[in-house]
């Protein structure tokens, strides 16, 4: 089996020019320099890529003592680069850190007979978007790799610190990498990207627009190619790298590049690759630094403040909503209990049975209006924990209450693909004024109270509708235009709020995505936990953000202020064109 794994990815190494073979990656290092030893192993027990067989090696550095945790650094398709010679030279000058190499192969699964095609996963495994190829490094291989030891029997162990970690690769193994350190900055920070596949093959061409939206994080990033590299089908290697380093010095990364001529292989990379690692490691250990972000997130966040958890240890939250002092409110849906965040911080059971409240705001009378999923009503709570009936006759998800005391709900749940939202008046009459959307969710106003927004969590859209003097709805447009992550089908998002300024800040599958008022996404801000279901602002100053997160509430404060149902309408400025 490793042989068949072995022929087939040097075949594919050979096609794509990925680089130096593994024997040419052994040839004897200079006779004054301590030389590390390299061993093969195989891996074929993955849950994440199941049914596949792959190689791996395992660099170790002379000089590694395993009393203390090593560096590491990851390359896919195998040993490249003359990399273990390279390691040998620089750790024993000092111009890297005590360095452990792992170089695996992409994954294989073996043809049921010898006339059945295997199935090669490199594109799969590579070229594709999403957490995948990073949670089997780091859940899989890894753990494997320090069950190792060395021929003097050391054992192996890995620094568990981002900043202590590096990982690389060319061509489809290059945007792994990326794509690695892109979804898990606290495992891997210092990336190595030689003929970077950053083109329209899995969705890495969207990586060059992502990168100028996401809130930053903390990567090192150096980039490799050549001006005659590939122009196919699936897009221009050569113009998508520099795109990519384009849109990192945009978004203020530490990036660095080293442009040649060459076409799709690895010689050039062979080349550079000392000065790539002298780059990569330089003033190691002082962490690497996040980059500042594109001017639409400065004018948002805070620099330094990042965010806090608020309370921990529920089901699943919902419904976060705000009151006239800035205290918080939200739901733990499954064990029908209300929560009040106050603005010292402290946390308190409100409402000991919410009836399986879920969306819900505040409105000019001070009251708590919620959707009760037990009763399907409208409940309206007074300070002292006392309902009554404000509507019934549909369940609710989540709902939006106007200055004027009217009311809009979305209610997805009775006929599949047929969304309702509802209109209640202040006397509590109630029309639908919409149908027709796939799973109707999250729904809040414009700062100005003249439009409506709807988010339909099964699509990439969030609509946008003229509010009539009598609360019916007009001129409906698909109009705010979400990412969506590769690995779903739909942006899922969920609950909206929007801030003074008429930005609209959407609770999706890639955390708070926020739009300006011509419906693009100008920020993308993930929550700690990968989870975010909506949101809502809170403080004495209305400028921190709430957002429930599954099993979690947390909390960031932010420099604009949010827009309350409740209070009188304010009118933005019109937006930038």
């Amino acid at each position: 089996m490793l042989r068949f794994v072995g022929t087939i990815v040097a075949s594919l190494c050979l096609l794509l020019g990925c680089g130096p073979s593994l024997a040419s990656a052994q040839e004897s290092p200079k006779s004054d320099v301590p030389k590390g030893e390299l061993k093969k192993y195989s891996f074929e027990k993955s849950k994440v890529f199941p049914g596949t067989v792959r190689e791996y090696s395992i660099y170790v550095p002379k000089q590694y003592d395993p009393a203390k945790p090593a560096c590491l650094y990851v390359n896919q398709d195998g040993v490249q680069y003359k990399a273990p010679e390279v390691f040998d030279e620089l750790i024993h000058k000092k111009e890297m850190p005590v360095t452990i190499g792992v170089f695996v192969t992409p994954g294989v699964v073996k043809g049921t007979s010898d006339q059945a095609l295997p199935r090669f996963n490199r594109s799969f495994e590579y070229d594709g978007l999403g957490d995948a190829y990073a949670r089997f490094l780091l859940e899989e291989l890894l753990p494997e790799v320090e069950t190792r030891k060395t021929e003097d029997g050391r054992a192996i162990k890995l620094s568990q610190d981002g900043n202590d970690r590096a990982i690389g690769g060319a061509s489809s193994g290059a945007i792994c990498a990326f794509t690695a350190a892109w979804e898990r900055p606290d495992s891997f920070q210092r990336v190595f990207s030689a003929i970077g596949t950053y083109v329209g093959l899995r969705g890495g061409h969207n990586y060059s627009t992502l990168i100028r939206k996401y809130e930053p994080k903390p990567l090192r990033i150096f980039l490799e190619d050549g001006s005659k590299d590939l122009n196919i089908y699936g897009g221009d290697w050569w113009m998508a790298n520099q795109a990519m380093e384009r849109s990192l010095v945009f978004a203020g990364y530490e990036v660095t590049h080293n442009w040649g001529e060459g076409g799709h292989s690895g010689q050039h990379a062979t080349e550079i690759f000392p000065d790539a690692m002298r780059w990569l490691w330089k003033d190691w250990p002082n962490p690497v630094q996040a980059g500042k972000g594109s001017p639409q997130c400065q004018e948002i966040l805070i620099p330094g403040e990042n965010w806090k958890l608020v309370a921990d240890g529920y089901k699943f939250t919902e419904g976060p909503s705000v009151n006239a002092k800035g205290e918080v409110f939200y739901n733990e849906v499954p064990n029908s209990k209300t929560f009040k965040v106050g603005l010292d911080g402290k946390v308190t059971e409100f409402l000991a049975d919410s009836k399986k409240g879920d969306g819900q705001a505040f409105g000019p009378d001070g009251r708590l209006y919620a959707n009760a999923g037990a009763t399907e009503q409208v409940l309206a709570w007074d300070a002292d924990g006392k309902s009554s009936v404000f509507a019934d006759g549909f369940k609710g998800n989540d709902l939006v209450v106007r200055h004027d005391g009217s009311l809009f709900a979305t209610a997805p749940f009775a006929t599949p693909n047929d969304s309702k939202v509802w209109y209640v008046s202040p006397k509590g009459e109630k029309k639908i004024v919409d149908a027709g959307l796939k799973f109707a969710n999250g729904i809040c106003c414009s700062p100005d109270q003249s439009l409506l927004y709807v988010a339909d969590s099964r699509s990439h859209w969030i609509y946008n509708y003229q509010i009539q003097a009598d609360g019916s709805l007009a001129h409906k447009q698909k109009y705010f235009h979400l990412h969506v992550p590769d690995t779903a089908e739909d942006s899922g998002v969920d609950g909206l709020r929007t801030d003074r300024d008429g930005r609209l800040w959407a609770a999706t599958r890639l955390g708070l995505q926020v739009c300006d008022q011509p419906g693009r996404v100008n920020c993308i801000i993930p929550t700690p936990n990968g989870k975010v279901s909506n949101l809502t602002f809170g403080g004495e100053n209305f400028d921190t953000v709430f957002a429930t997160c599954g099993d979690r509430v947390y909390s960031r404060k932010v420099k604009v202020k949010g827009a309350n149902g409740w209070q009188a309408p304010v009118k933005p400025a019109n937006p930038r064109l």
